[in-house]
């Protein structure tokens, strides 16, 4: 079992009970936990739009502690995030086919189809998203200054406008449906998860779909 997790900058966002690096991190050890119980051995590759670090598989209870550190303690080096370029790191340095599980946002301006479908074909790949709800609905609180953590940009936004709330949601609704699509299309199971909600259900939901 390979996790492949997002420590990308977009990740230090949440609205609601937690932020999406928060979740991504219980994930991560949910399901660390699990292989180890399972007596798999597991690795972890953590990146951002760099490949930030390797953990290559192993078995034992000390190795799976030294993985949850990790995951509390990482502090990556870049800021972006480059899906693509973690999982041909993946794909060379993991020879044997391992399932895989790809936790992310998946918030990147670059198109990974290509390396999904080549990935699923070597491994048993499992796509986690993570997500808020305020990236998809804006409530109506006035001026608002949004800052893009990955690029450092910011800007204005009336949410008091209903065209700018209705195409904010519009291309919320878009991106959930590119990546949905891009998912089928490349085989892969998904499931996603919101950090309002509790994580349990829609994992179960995944496994009994597999």
């Amino acid at each position: 079992v390979v996790l492949v997790v997002d420590v990308s900058a977009s990740d230090n966002f949440g609205t609601s009970e937690r932020l999406k690096r928060t979740l991504i991190t219980e994930l991560s050890a949910v399901l660390a936990f699990s292989a180890i119980q399972n007596n798999d051995k597991i690795g972890m590759l953590f990146f951002s739009d760099k490949v930030e670090k390797f953990i290559p598989p192993k078995k034992g209870r000390g190795h799976i502690l030294r993985l949850i550190r990790e995951l509390l303690e990482f502090e990556p080096e870049q800021k972006g995030t480059d899906i693509s370029g973690a999982l041909q790191y993946l794909n060379s340095v993991i020879k044997k086919r391992a399932i895989t599980f790809l936790i992310s946002d998946f918030i990147s301006d670059s198109d990974f189809l290509k390396t999904l479908k080549l990935t699923n074909q070597k491994h048993d790949l499992v796509a986690l998203q993570v997500k808020d709800k305020r990236e998809f609905d804006l409530p109506s609180v006035g001026l608002v200054r949004f800052f893009n953590a990955e690029t450092n940009e910011s800007t204005w936004i009336n949410t008091n406008s209903k065209k700018t709330r209705l195409n904010y949601k519009a291309k919320g609704l878009a991106f959930q449906d590119h990546l949905e699509q891009s998912f089928k299309k490349a085989g892969v199971d998904f499931a996603t998860i919101d950090t309002s909600e509790n994580y349990v259900k829609p994992l179960m939901n995944l496994f009994k779909r597999r």
